[in-house]
């Protein structure tokens, strides 16, 4: 199958305008398109500061029974995640009987996301963690507590260097609730003492929107890292998500990239592949039925991958400017 760009008399159709742009674009491409399973784990592990860990109970008669969870703070580093838990939890007497424990991580939700997800009964995917929970002790856990320090102290710096159109994405973003640096600081401002955790890796799940679980592969796991886009996807997404103009922008990339009418979108998750996009559209009805609107996902891919969070944007800006051009084109077609 080829694309024609042979001249005719006969004036385009719109439908044949579209098509015949989104078939060219596409042409050629064998390239993945989605990310494995073993990235997408590391990307939101690394994309987010905080999960549920769950320990299993030792009551004073030794029974293991019931499971403890908390929700706690974590870093990643050299791929395993270093949790740091309250001194008063029941995480710090558990783990002394019983090493054994497990730590989910969600895909971050910032925002008018996460409203928007629970009113659709959606999770947002996430990692399912099983392994051992080991303490860090004495000069590694001043070890680790410096490396805290100088992640933040690195995102922070970021944060003010980025050019204009990355400052001009992430604008419209909530500061203090999308940026790590911001979420840890009670780490180490000494108004709580905690025990550090390594939580060393033995198998992974990844669980789907609809609840869905997909094994990870642990070789996988071991070998890939997370992409440099992560850290700051909980920024780009609520950044995107809080602007309305950019937001109309992405109505028009289901429009002109997808031939999807969206009455309002959102974007729900992104990687250096592209994004994805969850499009308010209207339900197929027959008769006297009365119009229906249901949110659904959608995936947009990058012509060319995102590694930074720099290109990322640029991409984003160039893809602004292209779906409204083509929409101006598009009105004079008959």
């Amino acid at each position: 199958m080829s694309c024609s760009c042979a001249s005719t008399t006969e004036k385009p159709s719109f439908e044949r305008v579209i098509w015949s742009s989104i078939w060219c674009s596409m042409k050629g491409s064998n390239k993945a398109t989605v990310l494995t399973l073993a990235e997408k784990c590391k990307n939101i592990l690394v994309s987010n500061w905080q999960g549920y860990l769950n320990t299993i109970k030792t009551d004073a008669q030794g029974s293991k029974e019931n499971i403890y969870t908390s929700k706690v703070k974590y870093i990643i580093r050299k791929g395993n995640p270093l949790i740091w838990v309250p001194e008063h939890e029941l995480h710090n007497v558990n783990t002394i009987i019983d090493e054994r424990g497990s730590f989910s991580v969600a895909s971050p939700y910032p925002g008018p996301l996460g409203k928007l997800l629970k009113s659709m009964n959606k999770f947002p995917v996430r990692v399912a963690l099983t392994g051992d929970v080991v303490p860090v002790k004495d000069k590694k856990a001043e070890s680790a507590a410096n490396y805290l320090k100088e992640m933040m102290l690195s995102e922070e710096k970021a944060l003010k260097e980025f050019n204009y159109t990355v400052s001009g994405v992430l604008s419209s973003s909530n500061h203090f609730s999308t940026t790590q640096s911001e979420n840890l600081k009670e780490l180490i401002d000494g108004g709580e003492n905690y025990v550090i955790y390594k939580f060393n890796l033995s198998s992974c799940m990844f669980v789907d929107g609809n609840g869905g679980t997909h094994e990870v592969d642990f070789e996988d796991m071991e070998k890939c890292k997370a992409g440099l886009l992560a850290p700051y996807s909980a920024k780009l997404i609520d950044g995107i998500n809080q602007s309305e103009a950019r937001r109309r922008g992405l109505i028009l990339f289901c429009f002109i990239y997808l031939n999807v009418n969206a009455r309002d979108a959102y974007m729900l998750s992104l990687d250096r592949k592209g994004f994805d996009v969850l499009g308010k559209v209207r339900n197929k009805v027959t008769g006297d039925e009365i119009d229906e609107y249901q949110w659904k996902q959608f995936r947009i891919t990058f012509k060319e991958e995102a590694w930074d969070i720099e290109s990322f944007c640029q991409q984003l800006v160039e893809m602004e400017e292209d779906a409204i051009k083509k929409v101006s084109s598009y009105s004079g077609l008959g």
